[in-house]
């Protein structure tokens, strides 16, 4: 009897001893499953981010898309000025006087002589700025100032013209200093060599010490 009560205890211990191995591995395991689970939930936060990405996405297509146009509008206005063209230089064009001259107020009796820029060369050219205008006398030189507009890139076709204005304050008895004004030197924008060509007007009043001078030059295709 003692010997079948040790063998039952003995088989209960081992019995209890297994159940509680099992209960341990089952622990471990769950526990395996909790980080395991953890990049599950990340890439469930990942689908769950995925959606935005996407709509990211689309918005960054859009934008492609949006820049790509304004990129081509942009472009196009390139293409169109010349596709490439290079800056125009002085003995590539042709000097001369428009019919743009006459009274700008007759409060101040100026008067304004638009000078014409023609591309002279079998390619187009573009040109950007302010021309250099200096007033020529028998007894000295004259540098006129630009005036407050904002110059503007012309593209000149092979053939075609532009032209800018010099304003101009004419001299009268009694007005001031008499500026006897021969020839006036023409710099393109962005070139040292000029070309003169023989000034059309009367006299002009000195005002090379002004502030607000009523002589001055536009800029090209102002």
């Amino acid at each position: 009897m003692r010997l079948f009560h040790a063998a039952t205890a003995l088989a209960a211990t081992s019995a209890l001893a297994l159940t509680l191995t099992a209960c341990g591995n089952g622990s471990g395991n769950d526990a395996s499953g909790d980080q395991s689970s953890t990049p599950a939930s990340s890439s469930s936060a990942t689908a769950t981010g995925g959606a935005p990405a996407e709509n990211a996405g689309a918005t960054k297509d859009a934008g492609s898309s949006t820049g790509g146009g304004t990129g081509t509008s942009t472009g196009g206005t390139g293409s169109g000025g010349g596709t490439g063209a290079g800056r125009c230089h002085t003995a590539g064009l042709g000097f001369s006087f428009g019919s743009g001259d006459g009274k700008v107020s007759s409060s101040d009796d100026q008067q304004q002589l638009a000078v014409v820029l023609k591309n002279k060369t079998s390619a187009a050219c573009t040109i950007q700025g302010f021309p250099g205008i200096d007033l020529k006398s028998s007894g000295g030189s004259w540098s006129l100032i630009r005036s407050g507009a904002t110059p503007k890139k012309v593209t000149l076709a092979a053939g075609s013209s532009t032209t800018f204005t010099i304003t101009f304050l004419p001299w009268n008895q009694g007005s001031g200093t008499e500026f006897k004004a021969t020839s006036v030197v023409v710099t393109p924008p962005n070139e040292t060599t000029s070309t003169t060509l023989a000034w059309p007007g009367g006299s002009v009043l000195l005002q090379d010490g002004a502030t607000h001078p009523g002589t001055y030059t536009g800029p090209v295709g102002g």
